[in-house]
């Protein structure tokens, strides 16, 4: 059986195409159409199917809708099956998990049909919050309120927090209005930093009250959810828990392949996140290095892109951690100053650099070991991508050439586009980006 997998109508869409338990395409919507977080998934990707599945009940999400002065939603696409949103949350993170014995589920988002957080066990929910009492929609708001784009600029909302201080009676404000559902609009603080701080010192507590319930439950952790992408939280959560996976496409997008396992309910081995559109051609990792080493920045876009968030190497636009390039890099990107890089280091050397918990998929924060400011935070942090030895990444290669060359084991790793704008996904892009920006590209 062959299953389409479809998420679209509010933010981020996302589809999948799943055939005897193996993944044959997952992709944001977004690489396709070029609109940064597009709603609908374009025609060209609604692959041939025996089933396709939709990832929430529409007709009880718009009800909740209506009933609160708001406009019904619409989808692209017509479907066979449905779930519910938070279940096919949990489902693509259950299903793909490296572990199946004393598992909890969490889902943290801004709003499903009615849930906001869900515990579940064994593929049933067994605890929940509803709207208006919602961390995703008051992280959201918050956003707004200093000057950035909801449903987006989350991410850099947390960064700016490491430049702020938190306001003392602040949390007691926080939590008073967003469980009676206050508009912040009433709400006046001082600097956008120190509403950052707040915001996120906040929400981490908020947070760690339901992995305290959900510990009750189970020792493992399976996080999903948009909220499960703040990486500064998750490396709080992370201690609760004999051990942690995170589906590394956790928010709507990724509910595309949820909506299939939450239907079919079969595991599938996820070994990593390269499923989407694929560039075939070789590339030479000491070209590369040679490239990077002259001009201090170079991108690569080769082999399947990446299903997520984050660009992992074979969509990246790499530096020379050598020099401190931010100012560099963000204006090739157009992005605020004040923005940190991650850095993608060989598995080897993680322990020898960084201090922390630690993944492939740069969903954790840790401690900078090392004087590297290119790819440390104003806090001294960072956001950690480790590069396996079995990566199917373009990355491994390069880095082990990058290493052999200069005996540093990791490079600045950020997204191969521009602010606003999707990540490269064909061959044609990349050599645009290349043309437009000065960056020659691999």
């Amino acid at each position: 059986m062959k299953y389409l997998g479809i998420s679209e109508g509010f933010h981020d869409a996302g589809v999948a195409l799943v055939n005897n338990n193996q993944i044959l395409f997952a992709s944001h919507a977004e690489r396709y159409t070029r609109v940064k977080n597009d709603r609908f998934v374009p025609h060209e990707l609604k692959y041939p199917h025996d089933v396709s599945v939709f990832y929430e009940d529409t007709n009880l999400k718009n009800l909740r809708r209506l009933k609160n002065g708001q406009r019904a939603t619409l989808n692209g696409h017509s479907y066979d099956k449905y779930v519910g949103h938070h279940e096919s949350h949990m489902a693509a993170g259950y299903y793909t998990a490296p572990f199946k014995d004393d598992v909890v589920c969490v889902v943290i988002d801004a709003i499903g049909e009615y849930d906001t957080a869900s515990i579940w066990k064994d593929g049933e929910k067994v605890w929940s919050k509803t709207y208006p009492d919602s961390l995703g929609l008051f992280y959201s708001a918050i956003t707004k309120r200093i000057g950035l784009k909801p449903n987006e600029d989350e991410y850099i909302t947390m960064g700016m927090a490491a430049y702020g201080t938190p306001c003392v009676d602040m949390g007691d404000i926080m939590h008073t209005n967003l469980h009676k559902g206050i508009p912040l609009k009433k709400w006046y603080w001082n600097t956008p930093e120190d509403i950052a701080a707040s915001a996120q010192l906040f929400i981490e507590s908020e947070i760690l009250d339901i992995m305290s319930e959900a510990r009750k439950y189970g020792s493992k952790l399976v996080y999903g959810g948009g909220v499960a992408l703040n990486c500064v939280a998750n490396s709080k959560v992370r201690p609760l828990f004999d051990d942690m996976w995170i589906f590394p496409s956790p928010g709507d997008a990724g509910s595309s392949l949820g909506a299939i396992l939450a239907y079919t309910k079969q595991r599938i081995e996820y070994k990593d996140c390269f499923h989407g559109y694929n560039i075939e051609q070789e590339i030479n990792p000491l070209k590369v290095v040679r490239e990077l080493l002259n001009n201090k920045v170079v991108g690569v876009a080769n082999g399947k892109a990446e299903f997520g968030p984050r660009a992992l190497g074979n969509r990246s636009l790499l530096g020379d951690v050598r020099y401190d390039i931010k100012d560099t890099v963000n204006a090739i990107k157009r992005r605020q100053k004040f923005r940190p890089f991650a850095p993608a280091i060989l598995e080897e050397f993680v322990d020898e650099y960084f201090e922390g918990y630690t993944n492939e998929y740069m969903q954790f924060t840790s401690q900078a070991k090392h004087d590297f400011n290119s790819v440390t935070h104003v806090d001294g942090s960072a956001r950690v991508q480790v590069v396996r030895a079995n990566s199917k990444s373009a990355l491994r290669p390069i880095l082990e050439e990058y290493y052999e060359v200069t005996k540093v084991p990791m490079l600045l790793n950020t997204s191969l586009n521009i602010k606003g704008q999707p990540m490269v996904n064909t061959w044609e892009e990349a050599l645009s980006f290349q043309e437009k920006y000065g960056v020659k590209v691999f």
